[in-house]
């Protein structure tokens, strides 16, 4: 949706959308998850994947703060450094592999099938993309809403929304061993590889409310991060302050572009 944005002009949407996304994704999804059933949070997650999650939303809000948009050379310092946190994963999943005694059972489907699959679904994302982009715009325009609420809360929100109906449902099957470390890894991707390729294709405008939302992501993951550290789990109260978090938020955003309260 993210790159879609960027190759329609709406760069507003570029930059609420993923931090938007990524928001709803650490407190709805997680804290959601988490009402249903506790979630187990990994030690990889805690000691590299939240932490790079972090930084990586640091360095936007640098980018953003210097320059006031987040240009060509900056969306290749994001994949760069993608690449460095893919290199990490694929190291850590081969030493995994090796260490492990078990083995496991693969299908393996037939290469046209692979590619159909592959192609098929970068075509619906970039359609599906294009069309959520261009309604939520027009959607602003007739309401006289701007851009980056849309992008804060009805795109994110139909961006995370198969994640959320996943996770839920693997919560109530009491599978939920992966839940976290899938939204930290899913944020992640947002902010290294999605702006990126969008700033990589043309420069991202950065605006005062877009650092303010940053800095909330950075924030709420920091405070997520030390609750669930000590015994590596969010428990049900915690998720619940999440979602309570994050409805607070929405309202303070809805209060800013003076949709409530104006």
């Amino acid at each position: 949706m993210s790159v879609s944005a960027s190759l329609s002009g709406a760069n507003d949407l570029s930059i609420s959308n993923a931090v938007g996304s990524n928001i709803f994704n650490l407190m709805v999804v997680a804290g959601l998850c988490a009402v249903f059933c506790a979630i187990p949070v990994s030690s990889e997650t805690i000691k590299r994947d939240f932490p790079i999650s972090i930084i990586a939303a640091i360095m936007l809000a640098l980018f953003g703060w210097t320059g006031s948009t987040v240009g060509h050379i900056e969306g290749l310092i994001l994949l760069a450094v993608f690449a460095g946190f893919l290199f990490l994963m694929v190291r850590s999943a081969i030493r995994a592999r090796n260490n492990s005694t078990e083995i496991e059972e693969y299908s393996v489907l037939p290469i046209w099938k692979c590619a159909l699959y592959l192609i098929g679904g970068i075509a619906a994302i970039a359609v599906g993309g294009k069309m959520v982009v261009d309604s939520a715009t027009d959607i602003a325009k007739h309401f006289g809403m701007s851009e980056n609420l849309i992008g804060m809360t009805i795109v994110a929100f139909g961006t995370s929304l198969p994640e959320l109906v996943t996770s839920i449902v693997a919560a109530r099957k009491k599978e939920t061993d992966m839940a976290m470390g899938n939204v930290i890894g899913s944020n992640i991707f947002n902010l290294l590889f999605v702006l990126g390729i969008a700033a990589s294709i043309s420069p991202i405008g950065f605006t005062e409310k877009n650092i303010i939302d940053v800095a909330v992501l950075i924030g709420v993951s920091l405070l997520v991060l030390i609750l669930c550290a000590p015994k590596k789990r969010i428990s049900r109260p915690l998720g619940a302050f999440m979602v309570v978090i994050y409805a607070a938020y929405t309202v303070y955003l809805l209060y800013r572009e003076n949709v409530i309260g104006g």
